[in-house]
């Protein structure tokens, strides 16, 4: 055997391979302990999350070093992603990604892509809506949707009653115009703030729900 190849029989690999990533869990850069004063009501909402889910979400953490402003999130989220609405959990879900993706937010994209890809049962449609909602095949309602949400974050005073209209057009109520558009700043606002603090998504995000269905029962 030449002394160009290991003992397994292959050869040694070139160049440098990267460092592990997201193994240290970090929540974000700034030192800010959580509170002690967290409210039982808080309490018992990260203890549901580890029910549900298996973990705390990191925004969760990464606001819990102030109990008020902790609440004040947790119940505007709440309110915007699952409370009653025109839009589905799924709907509000893709304008969280393609908002996320235009300001580039690794946490909600993160996040978020996980939703997309669990609520959609199609991994694909979570990479799409991540990195170019433009190439999935939307339907009309989608697209219009995702095109106001887009339109809002990249350039907000542009937005006009033709905007609106689209909308209507695609079969959306006023109010689902309101949902819409709600969701969409509420994420423009946390990705600022998830990318100012460099906050970092839980691992566990990257693996989930990555398999592709059986075409046999789609």
């Amino acid at each position: 055997m030449g002394a160009s190849r290991t003992k397994a029989g292959k050869k040694p690999e070139v160049g440098e391979r990267p460092a592990p990533q997201e193994v240290e869990g970090r929540v974000m850069a700034l030192d800010l302990p959580p509170s002690p004063d967290l409210s039982p009501e808080m309490q018992a909402y990260f203890d549901k999350c580890r029910e549900k889910i298996g973990f705390v979400p990191n925004v969760l953490l990464a606001y819990a070093h102030d109990s008020a402003k902790l609440e004040a999130f947790a119940a505007l989220y709440n309110d915007l992603m699952l409370a009653p609405s025109g839009l589905s959990k799924l709907e509000r879900e893709m304008i969280a990604v393609a908002v996320s993706g235009v300001n580039r937010c690794y946490y909600c994209l993160t996040a978020h892509g996980a939703a997309v890809r669990s609520l959609s049962g199609d991994p694909v449609l979570g990479e799409m809506m991540a990195m170019n909602y433009r190439a999935a095949d939307l339907s009309p309602r989608h697209r219009a949707m995702l095109d106001f949400a887009v339109a809002l974050t990249e350039a907000p005073w542009t937005i006009e009653e033709e905007d609106r209209e689209a909308l209507r057009d695609a079969g959306f109520s006023e109010r689902d115009l309101w949902d819409i558009s709600a969701v969409a700043s509420f994420f423009n606002m946390s990705n600022r703030m998830a990318s100012a603090v460099d906050m970092r998504p839980n691992r566990s995000y990257h693996g989930e729900a990555r398999g592709l269905p059986d075409p046999q029962e789609a």
